[in-house]
């Protein structure tokens, strides 16, 4: 990963830290909890060898970026207003955005409040309509209460002394290699096993030590509020966005891929939403869904060089 540049940016009153890699037309790529530019490694190492400036930062409370205090500094008009100004900096008018997990959801905000910057973008795991125009008040409840338990109120703001309670090697083993399928859910009142109920004793093929202790430093140094932060914004972000209620998206050329075993994609209603017309009349301008067997919620990098083909084969087009 030596050939990857390092540099820090001034966006929306923070300090932001981007690596990237090439010439010619811009694609960013935003990642997921908990992650780092570096789930981006193999996408950014593949783009930029096919003509493309591949560009991922660590999004706000991550990694070498700025992470802010306040936990009303990580709505969702923050974390657009982030990558807006990072795509001002980098000189261009558009960018191919490609995004996973809270990536994506901010790739759909993006896309629904500035369609004028994203000439296509290529979503992974989180389709449009579950945490996007719908009041969320009884969804975000029981969305946590599917992780923390009846205890949600009170672990809604102690997770970060659960998680600091079990070794930062052994809880990002546990998240990355989970395979379990439908909601991530934790046992009340610890962090147990968390995800993965079967952590493996050995690491996967695609994910090596040295990438998990990148990870880990980064981690141990940061902690996990910024990123939980993220979650404890969603019924405020309804309240913000309630102008764009029943909005979708009509602007942006959009594909989907996810991992048939994934997470996200696993929960319930979610098949249907994805296949049965919802998500397409939410997203008209939706291209393709592809569904990659066998693979679990973290397929940019289980599935690196399926997914970089796909992102190619999409982004050439325009």
């Amino acid at each position: 990963m030596e050939s990857i540049e390092h540099r820090t940016v001034e966006v929306n009153g923070i300090k932001m830290h981007v690596a990237e890699k090439g010439e010619g037309a811009v694609v960013l790529f935003l990642h997921g909890f908990p992650e780092l530019w570096y789930s981006w490694r193999h996408q950014i190492l593949a783009l930029s060898s096919l003509g493309y400036r591949a560009v991922a930062p660590d999004l706000r409370g991550y990694g070498d970026t700025e992470a802010p205090s306040t936990v009303n500094s990580y709505t969702c008009f923050h974390l657009v207003g982030d990558i807006i100004a990072l795509i001002d900096s980098l000189g261009v008018d558009k960018v191919f955005l490609v995004a996973h997990d809270w990536g994506a959801i901010i790739g759909w905000y993006l896309c629904l409040f500035r369609p004028d910057r994203i000439k296509a973008y290529v979503c992974l795991s989180v389709p449009f309509r579950p945490f996007l125009g719908r009041n969320p008040k009884q969804k975000t409840v029981d969305f946590f209460h599917s992780l923390y338990g009846d205890d949600y109120y009170i672990c809604r703001f102690q997770m970060e002394a659960e998680m600091a309670g079990v070794d930062t090697a052994y809880l990002m083993k546990n998240i990355l290699t989970t395979r379990k399928t439908g909601p991530p859910t934790f046992p009340k009142g610890e962090y147990g096993t968390g995800f993965n109920p079967v952590t493996p004793d050995t690491l996967p093929s695609w994910i090596s030590q040295e990438d998990l202790d990148y990870y880990v430093t980064k981690f141990n140094k940061t902690g996990f509020s910024g990123g939980l932060n993220y979650y404890r914004n969603l019924n405020l972000n309804w309240e913000l966005t309630a102008p764009w209620t029943g909005a979708g998206i009509v602007d942006v050329p959009v594909k989907f891929i996810t991992g048939g075993v994934d997470l996200v994609y696993t929960s319930p209603g979610m098949k249907e939403y994805i296949h049965n017309g919802g998500f397409k009349k939410d997203v008209p301008t939706l291209e393709e869904v592809v569904v990659q067997e066998g693979v679990a919620h973290f397929n940019n990098q289980e599935a690196a060089e399926d997914v970089s083909n796909h992102i190619y084969d999409f982004i050439k087009k325009f």
